[in-house]
């Protein structure tokens, strides 16, 4: 455990990476993002997870960037060389390592998801909220671009026109009118418990597969025809010849085989 972020272990080694400046709500300083990255890229190396929830400790999800953090000497000296640098920065990095994570990432969506807080939700492969939070991409509003990495997690969510809309206006809109818009996956009244049923129910399929496929279904968004059927069958070679794949075949007769280890990064 740390003091901007709790690691919490549930069942069926599903982590949860709580965010933990609930004082803040969550706002987002220049450590926690260095943090956050730090976890994720520690979890991508361990196989034994097999799914990983992205939530906030007290009233609200994530308000978004730290400005007070941003406008400091330091860090907007850091920010303006982060924003120079060559290839993905430190601000895209932190929300790409969840779509890049080798297990399904749940973001668990309560009150505020603003800013940056919406973008490490736009970062997980699916976001359950409460009907009453509030999302937006609010960069709008402080005269600003959305410049961690929505370009890529926005992409195959919502169509051009809503994703200029909702970013160009900087609108506020609860869970139930994001479901519509696309930007949430489920709306429920306890989302933690919602995000860990859908855990448990990926919990039961191969964990090699569950790789397979987000790795398949997010190139279907990102890269071109054929790079996306050479890639279904580099993975279905990988899963035909995994010990997976044998002991899914055996678990409708079986089902108390449990599946080893995830083989494949």
């Amino acid at each position: 455990m740390t003091d901007l972020v709790q690691i919490i272990t549930h069942p069926h080694n599903v982590v949860e990476v709580r965010l933990n400046r609930p004082d803040k709500r969550n706002a987002m300083s220049f450590d926690l993002l260095r943090e956050l990255l730090r976890i994720g890229e520690e979890l991508k190396e361990q196989r034994s997870v097999r799914a990983v929830l992205l939530t906030g400790e007290g009233t609200s999800f994530s308000a978004g960037i730290d400005l007070n953090d941003l406008r400091s000497p330091k860090n907007s000296l850091t920010a303006m060389w982060e924003l120079s640098r060559p290839g993905p920065n430190l601000f895209q990095r932190v929300f790409l390592i969840w779509r890049d994570l080798p297990v399904p990432v749940i973001a668990v969506i309560h009150g505020h998801c603003f800013g940056a807080g919406m973008q490490l939700a736009l970062g997980a492969d699916f976001r359950i909220a409460t009907p009453d939070s509030q999302l937006a991409i609010m960069e709008a509003r402080w005269g600003l671009v959305p410049d961690m990495a929505v370009s890529v997690t926005l992409r195959g969510l919502v169509g051009l026109d809503m994703a200029k809309e909702l970013t160009m206006t900087a609108r506020i809109v609860n869970g139930a009118d994001a479901k519509t818009a696309g930007l949430i996956s489920h709306v429920s009244d306890d989302p933690m418990g919602k995000a860990l049923e859908l855990a448990a129910e990926i919990c039961t399929r191969s964990p090699d597969a569950v790789l397979a496929a987000k790795r398949v279904l997010n190139a279907m968004v990102s890269e071109g025809d054929a790079e996306t059927l050479a890639l279904e069958k580099k993975w279905q070679r990988r899963l035909l010849l995994g010990k997976n794949f044998k002991i899914a075949g055996k678990r409708a007769k079986q089902p108390e085989l449990g599946y080893v280890e995830r083989q494949f990064d």
